[in-house]
C-alpha cells in the first residue's frame, strides 16, 4: 500500500518534474526567449519615402557604398559635407547600433544612376536620412567617384524589425536582419563542435525564427555555410527532417531569400519574395530550411577526439603566412619550387574567398592590401587576380602573367571566416603560480603552431615526466594580438659566401665568445682558421617590432667587442651532411640588434649606439656584413664534399613571432678544400620534404604521443 502523499510534496515533486521536462527541451531551442520590445520610429506624413542599402566592393556585409532608393531608382550620396553624424542615421536605419566609420571618394566603387543627396546635414538624432537637411532630393553637382561610404557596428539593435517601405521592390534590398544560427535539431549533431548541420534561423524582432524552404537553392546554402567558416555545402537526410518537422509548429520569418553563392554573409544576399503561409503558420512547402556543411580538415569532427589532426594543407600550392589567428594571413602560392606572393591590384573579397575556401576555411570577411599582415619574400607570382567565386583554388584564376612591378609593398592578405570552435569560452588566468598547486597534468609539450588545441600538440601523453613538478615551474603565456616575423633574405647568403684563413692571434674575441670550432683551444697561437663567411640579412615582415625579451637592465657587457648582448643566441650557422648530419657550427649572439635600413617612408627606431633600444622596426632590416667577427662557421676541420649549409634565426623561441617556419634558411654546398660554392638557397619550408625534421606532424598528418 502507497503513502499518501501532502500536497505541498506533491506540488515539489511536480515542480521537479517539470524542470526536468524544460531541461530536455531547451538544448533543442524550443523554449519561447524573451522578445525584445522594438518600436518602429514614426515620421512626419510628409518625410520622403527612401530605402536604404550598403553596395560596391563591400568587405563586409556592414560596410560598403550608400545607396538610397526613391521614385523607383537606386542611386547614391554625395560625400561633400557628409559627417559621421550622418553616418550614424544611416546606419540606425540599416538596424546597426551606430556607424564606426565613413569614407568618402567612392572607397567601395562609382555607383551608378542619381545621386540624390547632396550637402547632407545630420545632427544624428534623425529617424531617417531623408529629415536630414540637403540641396534636395536629387538636386547635386557631383559625380560617382564623390560617392559616400559607410563602416556600421557589427551589433545589430535589439528587437530590430525590417520595415519594408517599398513593397514593389523588395527583391532589391539586402536581407536585414538582427543575427543568424545554425541551430542543431538531431541528437548526434547537438553535441559536435563546430555545429554543421541544422535549421538556419535569423533573429528578427527580438525572435528567432526559421526560413520558409520554398524557392531555397544550394547558392544560399553555400553562403550560410561560408559565412559560419565551412568551405562547402551537402545533402543531408531531408525525409528525418520532414518528420521531425511534422512534429513542431514553427515560427517562420516572413521572406524568401535569393544568393548568388559569392556573398560573404547573409545580409549581402538580396531578399526574395514574401512567403506564403497558410492557415496554421507553416509555409507552402511546409519545411523549415537545413544546411549542411563540410567542414574544414582543422575542423572534422571525430566521436574520439572531438576535432581531426590536420597539419597538412588541403592545397599544397597555397598558404597563409604572417597571420596573428588561424584563418588570417599573407597569401603565398607555390611555384617552381618557390613560395611566392600575391599583388594586391584588383584583389578583391570573391578572389580571397578562393583562397580561404580551398585552406579549409569558410568565404573570406575581409580582403586585406598593402601588405597589411606583413612583406612577403622571393617573387610576386600573381597580379590582377580575378576569379568567378567558383574555382577549386586561386591559381584557376585568371591572372595578368605580364604584368611587372609589384613590390612586397602591395602583399595580398586575407581573414577567413572559421568555425565557433567555444575557444571564447576558455578562461584567461594571470597566474605567477603557487607552491602548494604542483600537479602536472600535462608534459612535453611540442606544438608546431597549427593546432587547434593544446591536447593536439605532441606530449608524453599519461606518461608525465617533469622532474622539477609544477608550482613555479608551471608553464604559463603571454599573449598578443601581433608579432614580430623575421624573415632571413636567402639570396644575399648565396651572393656573400666566401673562405677566410685568419690567424687564431686575431680571433681572441671571437674564441671567448664561442664562435670558433672546438678544435681551436688545441692549436698553437700562430696557427689559421678557415672560416666560412657570408652575410645576413634579417628583414621584420611581421606587425609589430622585433624586441628582445630581455631588458636593458639584464643586457651582459662583453669588453673584448665592446658591445652588449641582449639575447643569449640569435643565430645559429650549421654545416650539415646530406643526411642532416651536423659537421660544422656557428652561432650570433645579439649584440646589436638594429635598424640598419628601412623601407621607403619608415623611420629608423633602434640603434645600439650608446647604450640605446634594442630591436627591429617592422619594415625594416637588420644587416649583419660578413667581415664582422662571428659572422661564419668555422670549416677548418671539415673535409671536402657536398654539404647543407643553415641558417636559423631566433632558434631557441626566445621571442614569440607569428611565423617560426620563415625561419630558417638552407643552401646546398659545394667544397673542394680550396674554394666553396653556395647555391639553391631557399627560405626552410619552400620544399615540403624538409620539414620532417622539425615537426614530423606536418607530414603524416597524425596525432602522437612522444
Amino acid at each position: 500500500m502507497l503513502k499518501q502523499r501532502s500536497l505541498p510534496h506533491l506540488l515539489l515533486t511536480l515542480l521537479c518534474l517539470w524542470a526536468v521536462c524544460k531541461a530536455q527541451f531547451e538544448p533543442w531551442g524550443y523554449h519561447e526567449a524573451e522578445q525584445e520590445h522594438y518600436t518602429a520610429p514614426e515620421l512626419p506624413p510628409d518625410t520622403p519615402k527612401i530605402q536604404l542599402r550598403l553596395a560596391g566592393e563591400k568587405r563586409k556585409h556592414n560596410e560598403g557604398r550608400v545607396e538610397v532608393f526613391y521614385d523607383g531608382e537606386w542611386g547614391t550620396i554625395c560625400d561633400d559635407d557628409f559627417t559621421i553624424h550622418a553616418a550614424h542615421v544611416v546606419c540606425r536605419q540599416l538596424g546597426y547600433v551606430e556607424a564606426i566609420s565613413w569614407s568618402a571618394a567612392s572607397k567601395y566603387g562609382k555607383g551608378e544612376g542619381r545621386i540624390w543627396f547632396d550637402n547632407v546635414h545630420c545632427t544624428g538624432k534623425e529617424k531617417s536620412l531623408a529629415q536630414c537637411s540637403s540641396n534636395g532630393i536629387g538636386v547635386s553637382d557631383c559625380k560617382h567617384t564623390e560617392d559616400v561610404g559607410v563602416v556600421c557596428s557589427d551589433k545589430r539593435i535589439p528587437g530590430f524589425k525590417f520595415i519594408n517601405a517599398l513593397t514593389n521592390n523588395v527583391e532589391s534590398l539586402n536581407i536585414q536582419v538582427e543575427d543568424v544560427r545554425i541551430r542543431a535539431i538531431l541528437a548526434s549533431y547537438r553535441k559536435r563542435i563546430p555545429v554543421t548541420e541544422g535549421y538556419v534561423e535569423v533573429k528578427d524582432g527580438g525572435r528567432w525564427k526559421q526560413l520558409c524552404d520554398e524557392e531555397w537553392t544550394h547558392m544560399n546554402s553555400r553562403v550560410i555555410c561560408g559565412m559560419f567558416g565551412f568551405p562547402s555545402e551537402r545533402r543531408y537526410n531531408a525525409r528525418v527532417y520532414k518528420m521531425f518537422a511534422r512534429k513542431r509548429k514553427h515560427t517562420y520569418w516572413g521572406y524568401s531569400v535569393n544568393c548568388t553563392g559569392n556573398e560573404a554573409h547573409l545580409s549581402s544576399c538580396r531578399l526574395g519574395r514574401n512567403v506564403r503561409q497558410t492557415d496554421n503558420g507553416t509555409c507552402v512547402q511546409g519545411m523549415p530550411v537545413v544546411v549542411s556543411c563540410v567542414p574544414g580538415r582543422a575542423f572534422a569532427p571525430t566521436p574520439m577526439t572531438g576535432f581531426r589532426k590536420a597539419f597538412r594543407q588541403e592545397h599544397p600550392l597555397v598558404r597563409l603566412k604572417g597571420g596573428a589567428i588561424i584563418g588570417e594571413g599573407r597569401v603565398e602560392v607555390l611555384k617552381n619550387g618557390e613560395w611566392g606572393t600575391i599583388c594586391d591590384d584588383n584583389w578583391n573579397l570573391i578572389s580571397a574567398t578562393v583562397v580561404c575556401r580551398e585552406l579549409g576555411f569558410g568565404s573570406a570577411k575581409e580582403f586585406l592590401t598593402g601588405g597589411r599582415l606583413g612583406q612577403g619574400m622571393g617573387p610576386v607570382h600573381m597580379n590582377e587576380v580575378e576569379c568567378s567565386g567558383f574555382e577549386k583554388s586561386i591559381t584557376e584564376c585568371f591572372f595578368n602573367k605580364d604584368s611587372l612591378g609589384c613590390s612586397h609593398e602591395e602583399d595580398a592578405g586575407v581573414r577567413c571566416n572559421v568555425p565557433a570552435m567555444g575557444f571564447q569560452e576558455r578562461e584567461t588566468w594571470y597566474w605567477p603560480g603557487e607552491v602548494n598547486a604542483d600537479r602536472v597534468v600535462m608534459s612535453g609539450v611540442r606544438c608546431s603552431g597549427t593546432e587547434m588545441s593544446l591536447s593536439h600538440c605532441l606530449h608524453h601523453g599519461e606518461h608525465l615526466d617533469c622532474p622539477k613538478g609544477g608550482a613555479r615551474f608551471a608553464a604559463g603565456v603571454s599573449c598578443s594580438e601581433t608579432a614580430p616575423d623575421l624573415v632571413l633574405n636567402p639570396q644575399i647568403v648565396e651572393h656573400t659566401t666566401y673562405l677566410e684563413d685568419r690567424p687564431m692571434l686575431m680571433l681572441q674575441c671571437a674564441y671567448e665568445e664561442n664562435c670558433l670550432a672546438t678544435t681551436a683551444s688545441q692549436v698553437p697561437a700562430d696557427s689559421y682558421r678557415r672560416l666560412l663567411r657570408f652575410s645576413s640579412q634579417i628583414h621584420n615582415n611581421g606587425q609589430s617590432d622585433f624586441r628582445p625579451k630581455a631588458s636593458r637592465e639584464t643586457w651582459v657587457w662583453h669588453d673584448c667587442h665592446r658591445h652588449y648582448h641582449s639575447m643569449e643566441v640569435f643565430t645559429n650557422y650549421d654545416l650539415l651532411s646530406l643526411n642532416g648530419t651536423k659537421v660544422a657550427e656557428g652561432h650570433k649572439a645579439s649584440f646589436c640588434l638594429e635598424d640598419s635600413e628601412c623601407d621607403e617612408g619608415i623611420e629608423k627606431r633602434y640603434e645600439c649606439a650608446n647604450f640605446g633600444e634594442q630591436g627591429i622596426t617592422v619594415g625594416c632590416w637588420d644587416t649583419y656584413r660578413h667581415d664582422i667577427d662571428c659572422q661564419w662557421v668555422d670549416i677548418t676541420d671539415v673535409k671536402p664534399g657536398d654539404y647543407i649549409f643553415q641558417v636559423v634565426i631566433n632558434p631557441n623561441y626566445e621571442v614569440a613571432e607569428s611565423d617560426y617556419t620563415n625561419n630558417v634558411v638552407k643552401c646546398r654546398c659545394r667544397y673542394d678544400g680550396h674554394r666553396i660554392w653556395m647555391y639553391s638557397c631557399h627560405i626552410g619550408g619552400a620544399f615540403s620534404s624538409e620539414t620532417e625534421d622539425t615537426f614530423p606532424g606536418l607530414l603524416n598528418n597524425q596525432v602522437a604521443h612522444r
